[in-house]
């Protein structure tokens, strides 16, 4: 609970005879949101990340004919907006004297710096939790993954199936196929690679009978596993541990070329310690400022497997 550590807070910490403290800092998982978004730097309150669209394709001309002009547009604006976050805590003089055990006293730092590592995580992987929930919009109006990315010149575009289903072998195999087919909004194919199968814990084994299979997995065919033979997701499988959804699954692709999923960092994580005058309490806090968040929807291929 929030307050400033005493020695009322670990009254055991006073004397001598705790064989062991356990229960304050565990084994953390790696750097995970890395796997999901591209860094880019930030100077400023908020970045916009604005579309530009191509020109169509080229038109007929016959003889004695003008040639065809086309013309550009802009299309929808990202705005993400960095937020601040922070995490401190505060502790007696006479706590600070008094605790016996270096296992409590000094592991503070790195508890706090675990928490503002924890949070970053779960603040990037709530772009992938939310990737179907249209309350949570990116610039062009709709969910991250959705049936109906409006086209700037007109028409939609898929980055989800209409009917979700499971990972499998042929989940898999559709996936990569529309993503192969994808078009800019202009209706120009462009070359678009899928990378990365993104999975919760569990989907874990079941993305690797897939993809590790030497053969075609889950039947007695002598077929090869294709997926596997033709390194279709060169970057392999990603676990992440945050992710809520059980069954939801991603394909993280390289976006064209373009700004795709974003976390933007204003300020890397620093870490402060003063004395407070009055109270002579020690005061130590963490604070950075970041956000996540997409430009190009075309960087991911998500299902929200029933």
């Amino acid at each position: 609970m929030p307050g400033i550590i005493t020695t009322a807070s670990h009254p055991k910490a006073l004397w001598p005879g705790v064989r062991k403290w356990w229960g304050i800092k565990y084994n953390e998982h790696r750097t995970e949101y890395t796997d999901l978004f591209d860094a880019i730097p930030s100077d400023k309150n908020y970045e916009e990340y604005v579309q530009g669209t191509s020109f169509g394709l080229a038109q007929l001309k016959s003889q004695t004919q003008s040639v065809a002009y086309d013309s550009q547009v802009q299309g929808p604006t990202t705005r993400i907006t960095n937020i601040t976050m922070a995490l401190g805590y505060l502790v007696s003089l006479e706590e600070l004297q008094d605790n016996l055990y270096d296992s409590v006293s000094k592991t503070r730092a790195g508890l706090n710096a675990w928490s503002m590592r924890q949070t970053k995580e779960f603040i990037g992987s709530n772009v992938y939790n939310r990737a179907f929930n249209a309350t949570y919009s990116g610039g062009d109006g709709v969910a991250l993954c959705s049936t109906a990315h409006p086209n700037t010149w007109g028409g939609t575009t898929a980055n989800t199936p209409t009917v979700a289903a499971d990972l499998s072998e042929a989940a898999l195999e559709d996936a990569i196929i529309n993503i192969m087919g994808f078009v800019n909004d202009r209706g120009l194919l462009f070359a678009c690679m899928p990378m990365s199968l993104i999975v919760s814990r569990q989907e874990w084994f079941n993305a690797n009978r897939i993809l590790k299979s030497v053969y075609q997995p889950g039947t007695a065919n002598n077929d090869i596993n294709v997926l596997k033979a033709t390194n279709a997701l060169p970057k392999g499988i990603v676990l992440n541990h945050y992710l809520t959804a059980p069954h939801a699954w991603f394909i993280r692709t390289d976006a064209g070329g373009q700004v795709g999923m974003i976390y933007q960092e204003r300020m890397a994580i620093q870490f402060d310690k003063d004395n407070d005058f009055d109270t002579k309490n020690a005061k130590a806090a963490s604070i950075e400022r970041y956000n996540f968040g997409w430009a190009e929807y075309r960087a991911v291929w998500g299902v929200n497997g029933p």
